[in-house]
């Protein structure tokens, strides 16, 4: 449908004029194929709510003129937005870090914690919304895609927890949108959250071995896939810089403010020490905690992101 609509537009847009695509998951290489001026598209990426989130992932290909990432800066910030470029990979940057925090969400959830106590955790941790809770706002139907299509380019870090939300969309739960997701969403404002009774049935379906934690153990393993996923983007070349990556995580997914975003919160605490907490859950729960070869680096050289 892309192509279609590019090759269409070309005839009657003239040679300087941008094309611009908004998409969470199309390569925009893919899409320029269609064109005849391959150096004039560009992927803008919004986030949802578009009226309310400031971020705007800006992803040129190696075809993307400086002119036309250019242009596209100029519109984003006279929209107000704060623009940052981002590798035209699978997941851009922001949702590149989410695939695996929403995974390890799922593989917690499979090994019997509670619902509840996971968005509770999340918040007490900074984020404004519960991961599960954000995955109804979403669309399940929307994340389930953007699982499979991430899975397959980090099979690694995407590993476990596809199928429970496999299942849950085929059982015709697919959140807010209509009323039923991980929580009932038609109990009117005011009502105290309510987990939803035919996701608790799938979870049971699917259960795997059960795992005793805490809050802390909980925002460990979900935080620290996302800040690892961020470290990951930085050593790859996917942001240009930690700062970009701080705003990219605080401004697109509400990574909590006062703690500077991924890459100064790993100043805070210490490369070494989420380092050493990673191991540790590696240990114990596999290779999806593996962290980043630049933190192994980083913590050896006793290095951090910012000089201040």
């Amino acid at each position: 449908m892309k192509h279609k609509v590019v090759r269409e537009l070309e005839q009657f847009i003239p040679e300087h004029c941008v094309i611009a695509t908004n998409t969470s998951a199309l390569p925009i290489i893919e899409i320029s194929k269609a064109s005849k001026r391959p150096e004039n598209v560009v992927g803008l990426h919004y986030f949802s709510p578009v009226e309310k989130m400031p971020l705007l992932e800006i992803i040129g290909t190696p075809k993307t003129s400086q002119e036309t990432l250019s242009k596209a800066f100029a519109v984003g910030l006279k929209q107000g937005k704060t623009p940052i470029l981002v590798k035209d990979v699978p997941g851009f940057y922001v949702n590149r870090c989410l695939g695996p925090f929403m995974v390890e969400v799922m593989i917690l959830l499979l090994s019997g914690v509670d619902p509840l106590l996971i968005d509770e955790a999340m918040v007490d941790f900074g984020f404004p919304l519960g991961p599960l809770s954000l995955a109804d706002e979403v669309g399940l139907d929307v994340a389930f895609h953007v699982f499979k299509y991430l899975q397959q380019h980090l099979p690694t870090r995407m590993e476990g927890g596809v199928q429970l939300i496999e299942s849950i969309v085929q059982k015709g739960l697919l959140g807010k949108k209509n009323g039923k997701g991980f929580f009932v969403h038609s109990a009117g404002k005011g009502k105290k959250k309510q987990v939803n009774a035919e996701v608790l049935e799938v979870i049971s379906s699917l259960s795997q071995q059960r795992i005793s934690v805490d809050k802390k153990g909980i925002q460990d393993r979900i935080a620290g896939r996302f800040i690892n996923e961020a470290a990951f983007c930085l050593q790859d070349g996917i942001i240009a810089n930690p700062s970009d990556g701080d705003i990219g995580a605080v401004f697109g997914i509400g990574f909590p403010p006062f703690r500077g975003g991924p890459f100064h919160y790993l100043d805070q605490i210490g490369v070494n020490h989420f380092v050493d907490t990673m191991n540790r859950l590696r240990d114990q729960s596999g290779a999806g905690f593996e962290p980043a070869p630049l933190l192994v680096s980083y913590a050896k050289e006793g290095k951090k992101f910012f000089k201040n």
